[in-house]
């Protein structure tokens, strides 16, 4: 059973999912966590963790991940959080960068990625990229 844990694509993640006929059989729940406070309720990501590293990091989607596995019966998660735009970005994190994370069989694993496109390009590329991605983890 899968978890998603999702920011800037808004449940594109779930939605994807569960589009599938027969996504019950394994696609458990998701969160959409947009904003800092919903990441800390529904996740339990530590706010102190947002303060010092942002929302769009490596240490905030890994927590994002770990949280949604540890708040539900599934086995594997997934954790998305990024800039989509057309704004919010700054020269550290431009528009198009998201940080990644996948829970699969005890290990938390991470990756940043940089998508080009307005903001519907971005969501797109990122859906895709996060359930390529665990498909390649789940071998």
């Amino acid at each position: 059973m899968l978890a998603a844990a999702e920011s800037c694509t808004g449940g594109l993640i779930a939605g994807a999912c569960t589009h599938l006929a027969g996504s019950s059989l394994w696609f458990e729940r998701g969160f959409v966590s947009y904003s800092n406070a919903a990441k800390t309720e529904l996740l339990g990501v530590d706010p102190a963790l947002i303060a010092r590293h942002g929302a769009v990091s490596e240490p905030v989607a890994r927590a994002m991940a770990e949280g949604a596995l540890a708040r539900s019966p599934a086995q594997a998660s997934l954790a998305v959080t990024g800039v989509a735009g057309p704004g919010g970005g700054s020269p550290d994190k431009p528009v198009g960068t998201v940080w990644f994370a996948w829970c699969v069989d005890g290990r938390t694993h991470s990756q940043c990625q940089h998508f080009a496109g307005g903001r519907a390009a971005v969501r797109a590329a990122t859906v895709a990229h996060a359930l390529e991605r665990l498909g390649a983890l789940l071998g």
